[in-house]
Order: C-alpha cells, then structure tokens, then sequence
C-alpha cells in the first residue's frame, strides 16, 4: 500500500509562515501567495485521525480545482495554479473567520440536533415533524465560527454581525454568493446523477475583493446523495448511499468515538485505510466523472517540493 503524506516541512524562498491545518499545510509566500499542500491527513470530529489515507490529498485537490475554475464567474476565487497533483498556488487573502455552511437537506449534524429536540438551527427555525434526510424547501444557511483549535461553533447571522466577525455589508454578499455557489453545485452534481446534499465555503479578501478560498465540493467538505434512490429510499425511511466523509464519521461511531474527552481513535487497521482510500477515490470519479489517475508514489515529497519551486522559479 503506498505511503501516505502526513505532513510536509519546506522553507521556500520568501516564506513567511507555514500553517499545519487538520489536513492541509499552508505556505505564506511573502504574503502575496499561498502554497496550499492537501497532505493525506484525516479528521472527523474535529480531530485528526493517526493514520494517513493514500491518494485523498490528490482527490481533494483535483476536485477543488476542477470545481473552483467551474464556479470563478459567480465569484472571485483565490487559485492561480496546481503545479502538483497535492497542491495549489493561489492569492494570498484574508479569510473571514467563519465558515459558510449551507444545507438543502436535514442530514448529518444538523439532523443529529434536530432529533435531540431544537428546532432552531444557527437562529434558523426548523418546523416540527421533518424526517432525516427530507428536503428543505429552501437551502438554509448555517455559519460556524472558524476555530484555530478545537471545534467550530455554530453561530448565526446575527451574531455574526453584532460580533464584528463580518459587517453586515459584506455578509450580504457571502450569503448572496453561498446560494450562487450551491445552486451551481447542484446542477453539475444532478448531471452525474448526484444530489449535492450541504456543503461549506471559506471566503477571504485581498483589499476591497471578496475571494472565494480554500475547497470547493470536496467529500471532505460536502455531502452528495445518489439521486436515482433518493426518493424510494427516503420514503421508506431507509438511510441514503451517501457519497462524503460521513462514512468514516459512522464508523467512528460505531466504534465509540465522537471526538469527546477520554474517547479513544479505534484501531486503523491496513484494511481500514485501504477501504477507506478507495472510497475517496470512487468519490473522485463519481462526482467528476473523470477516471482517477494515481500520482507516482515513488518519493513524494520530493516531488511535490520540486514542482512548487520550479513554479516559484516562474
């Protein structure tokens, strides 16, 4: 089984600053670019898992990339190049510290909340009687804060704005581009037979200039539902063929982790990786529809620290 990239310390030529995230590493470039490496970390439950998953740092970054340059006439976006199959180089912006999570479906965490009884979801209302996995009417708009450590909060507009965090002014506009971006998604998931179910988006500015930054309707950061059984299963009340990360998230839990003090990672077997490294890459070509190219696996890092500096060199 190839080895997987777990994390990556290079010193490029007018570096500022290297930021380890939960899976990518962040290079500040004079603090005009950013060299972003999507590593094959792993994390659920806002933790990193101890083991690497093989090829989901180039799944990640080829789906963003190829979404990011489908989506750059609704918005401004920060990618400027992918000199590597894990990698790509971009502008360096502000983020707002907050994270723009939209949701057509009551799936995942926010069902998990409105079974433990709330029926408000980031100051949204939520009506009684909805099912797991039903459609909302309309899209709702769910920001978490952005937390350097630990978990994301849940946070609503309004607080958002009486918090300083974005000025009303702007939020506006994320809100306006959010909605742009998730209908966009939704037309190109229906066209492979897919239901982009929630998803987030990281926004930044460069001055004046709203970005769109970081991934875009990667399984790491979205949800898709097949859309052939969608309806015949949610009738039934039998749970949906999901394509995303919520799969490693329920084995976890089956295994009794949710990333809560004192609970222990369950054992990554080889078995466990590898399955978990082929789902990413049938995600990849499920949701491009494009066929999944391996990177070499012969000396990653290496290479992928030659491509950057032959792109640098530029």
């Amino acid at each position: 089984m190839k080895e997987a990239l777990t994390r990556t310390d290079f010193n490029f030529p007018n570096q500022k600053s290297v930021y380890h995230g939960k899976v990518r590493d962040v290079y500040n470039i004079g603090e005009e670019l950013l060299v972003m490496v999507a590593s094959d970390r792993i994390s659920a439950f806002d933790v990193v898992l101890p083991r690497g998953i093989p090829y989901k740092g180039q799944v990640l970054n080829q789906i963003a990339s190829k979404f990011l340059d489908a989506t750059a006439d609704i918005v401004p976006n920060w990618k400027m190049a992918t000199p590597d199959p894990m990698v790509t180089v971009g502008h360096y912006c502000k983020p707002f510290p907050v994270e723009m999570i939209i949701r057509g479906f009551l799936t995942g965490s926010s069902w998990r909340t409105y079974k433990s009884g709330a029926r408000e979801i980031c100051g949204v209302p939520v009506p009684d009687g909805l099912k797991e996995h039903q459609r909302f009417p309309e899209p709702i708009l769910t920001p978490t804060t952005k937390a350097e450590e630990g978990h994301d909060e849940d946070i609503s507009k309004e607080e958002i704005i009486a918090q300083g965090l974005v000025s009303a002014e702007d939020y506006t506009k994320l809100e306006d581009y959010t909605r742009k971006l998730f209908q966009r998604g939704t037309e190109i998931a229906a066209e492979k037979g897919l239901i982009l179910v929630d998803t987030k988006y990281e926004f930044g500015k460069v001055g004046d200039q709203i970005y769109l930054i970081d991934e875009i309707h990667t399984p790491d950061s979205s949800r898709y539902f097949y859309a052939d059984k969608y309806e015949d299963r949610f009738a039934a009340g039998e749970q949906q063929k999901q394509l995303s990360k919520e799969f490693v998230r329920e084995w976890l839990m089956e295994n009794g982790f949710q990333g809560k003090d004192g609970q222990q990672v369950p054992e990554m077997t080889d078995e466990i990786v590898q399955g978990i490294s082929n789902r990413y890459i049938e995600l990849y070509e499920q949701v491009t529809g494009d066929t999944f190219v391996k990177s070499s696996a012969e000396n990653v890092v290496a290479r992928i620290e030659d491509n950057i500096n032959k792109f640098l060199d530029n």
